[in-house]
């Protein structure tokens, strides 16, 4: 099997030549980036596997490339910054990132984190039978998701994170749990769990059905249905 390509894309020559000594030291192929501009040019030369993008950067920044990416690939995407805060993390995220990583990092951090959302996104899916609680349906075979009839479109983590919930119907789930089951990487940041219930919260339309139990995690309470005659 050839080796996995990850772009690298960074203003900073240093950081760029760190990342792929890294990278390259656990056996990946690298291919480097100055700004935007150029990333987006390698994009489309290589048809990386994964893309590790800084976030502040001259002329056409992080975020403003990861759209142009996001135009024309679902390529997965880590964005790698200084700017570790929440609200960093949250836009990122809802810009279709599917990691975030903070500087300063440790080399077997940033090789676990591109481990991790290779495997999945190279993963094969498994197929599972149509959910149906009376409110919830998830069809997994056509990612499909409808709350009481009406469809409700998700991201795939956000589908993989309903689809945690409902296979495990009242039971409360650790951040940690959730980081396995959903992100497959014990070394991802809890906040993306707590980010990413907000979401899935808000596009069901249905809060109640996501219970945080304070100080342990969350459950899924599979609503109680009424006998149609």
């Amino acid at each position: 099997m050839s080796a996995r390509t990850i772009l690298v894309v960074d203003d900073s020559a240093t950081e760029r030549a760190a990342v792929e000594q890294r990278l390259q030291g656990a056996g990946y192929t690298v291919v480097t980036a100055a700004d935007g501009r150029e990333g987006m040019r390698r994009l489309y030369e290589t048809h990386p596997d994964l893309v590790l993008l800084d976030i502040v950067m001259p002329e056409l920044d992080g975020w403003k490339t990861l759209e142009l990416i996001r135009q024309v690939s679902d390529v997965p995407v880590i964005m790698v910054t200084g700017l570790d805060a929440e609200v960093e993390r949250i836009r990122g995220l809802r810009a279709g990132a599917d990691d975030y990583v903070g500087k300063p990092f440790s080399a077997g951090e940033l090789v676990a984190r591109v481990e991790a959302v290779l495997r999945r996104a190279g993963g094969q899916p498994e197929v599972r039978e149509v959910y149906d609680d009376g409110v919830v349906s998830i069809d997994h075979a056509a990612s499909e998701v409808r709350v009481r009839g009406e469809a409700v479109a998700l991201t795939p983590l956000e589908f993989r994170l309903l689809a945690a919930f409902v296979e495990h119907p009242g039971h409360v789930l650790s951040r940690g749990q959730l980081m396995e089951l959903v992100w497959g990487d014990v070394y991802g940041a809890g906040d993306q769990v707590k980010i990413y219930v907000g979401f899935l919260r808000r596009k069901l339309g249905a809060p109640e059905l996501i219970e945080t139990v304070r100080g342990f995690g969350y459950r899924y309470r599979r609503p109680v249905t009424t006998f149609k005659s």
